[in-house]
C-alpha cells in the first residue's frame, strides 16, 4: 500500500515514468506491474507519456492516508 500511495502523490499533477521510478525507489519493472494494477482500476491514467492520478486515485489516496496510522 505504501508504494501505492507513492506513485499516486507523485503522480497527482502528472509524472513520467522515470519520475515515478525515482520518486517511488522502485526499478522499471516493479514499477509497470504498479502503473498497470493502477490503470486497471482506474486509479491512474496515461495522457502521452504522463501518468496522472485520476479522481477516483484521490479518494483512494486520501482515504489511505487517514488510515495510514504510524
Amino acid at each position: 500500500m505504501d508504494i501505492t500511495l507513492a506513485i499516486l502523490k507523485i503522480a497527482m499533477n502528472g509524472a513520467k515514468k522515470t519520475q515515478i521510478v525515482y520518486g517511488a525507489n522502485l526499478n522499471s519493472t516493479i514499477a509497470n506491474k504498479y502503473l498497470e494494477r493502477l490503470e486497471d482500476k482506474q486509479l491512474i491514467e496515461q495522457k502521452g507519456n504522463l501518468f496522472v492520478t485520476t479522481d477516483k486515485g484521490r479518494v483512494y489516496k486520501d482515504l489511505a492516508s487517514e488510515l495510514d496510522v504510524r
